[in-house]
């Protein structure tokens, strides 16, 4: 039996987050100290300009590598290292709160490799479907993405809990609803970019993800597979 008194007031946060915030905190506390000088001298300040050329994911090099047939692993890396590099720490922050607070409920409920592959996979989709949807030129960078992609996984844990009542499940998608709402007002009063494809598509990931990275969901389709 626990002691009430020696039990930490919040629960910490599972080992994978960490791990994934870290990746996005540090390299934003270098760009930060480098733009105020504190670090590496005069050229620091171009640090994040550098991290973006170097890591952010690039549809024209997608289409050189799908029309070459050439996969370059520095090339090819972009798809999951794009979501650690961010256009400004307020950018990272907000990706960091959907991070914190999604990915300890994912890990919870399904496990940190599941965390591991919805973020990656959500990644990964919303790059692919900003490239081949959109064919828009600017890079992309940022979480926003893979942290939807957790969203996606959080709504599908809803959207089960719901079935299971015999509730309406439409309710579950309330909260991606509320924020795809948000994303479109604040693109019509500030002119944002096309960003909001990845997401949703990063979304679409996760949700589409949790049918096997749930515990138990490879065997469920396998068996349905078989029944067929």
């Amino acid at each position: 039996m626990s002691n009430p008194y020696t039990e930490s007031p919040v629960n910490p946060l599972p080992p994978v987050v960490i791990v994934l915030a870290l990746a996005m905190v540090l390299p934003e506390i270098v760009f930060q100290l480098g733009t105020r000088g504190l670090v590496g001298g005069p050229q620091a300040v171009g640090w994040r300009l550098d991290a973006i050329e170097r890591f952010a994911f690039s549809g024209d090099i997608l289409d050189w590598m799908l029309a070459n047939g050439r996969w370059p692993p520095e090339q090819v890396v972009r798809f999951v290292s794009y979501p650690f590099v961010h256009a400004s720490a307020t950018h990272m922050i907000f990706v960091l709160v959907f991070l914190v607070a999604l990915g300890k409920m994912v890990a919870e409920t399904f496990g940190a490799l599941a965390v591991v592959a919805v973020f990656f996979g959500s990644a990964i989709l919303g790059a692919l479907v900003y490239t081949l949807v959109l064919n828009d030129p600017l890079p992309l960078i940022g979480g926003y993405p893979a942290v939807y992609g957790l969203i996606g996984a959080f709504t599908f844990t809803l959207w089960a809990r719901l079935g299971a009542a015999g509730e309406n499940q439409l309710r579950a998608f309330t909260l991606i609803a509320l924020l795809l709402g948000i994303q479109l007002v604040f693109g019509f009063l500030f002119g944002a970019g096309n960003d909001w494809v990845a997401d949703m598509a990063g979304f679409a990931a996760g949700f589409g993800l949790s049918f096997v990275v749930a515990p138990g969901g490879w065997a469920r389709i396998v068996q349905r597979l078989r029944r067929r």
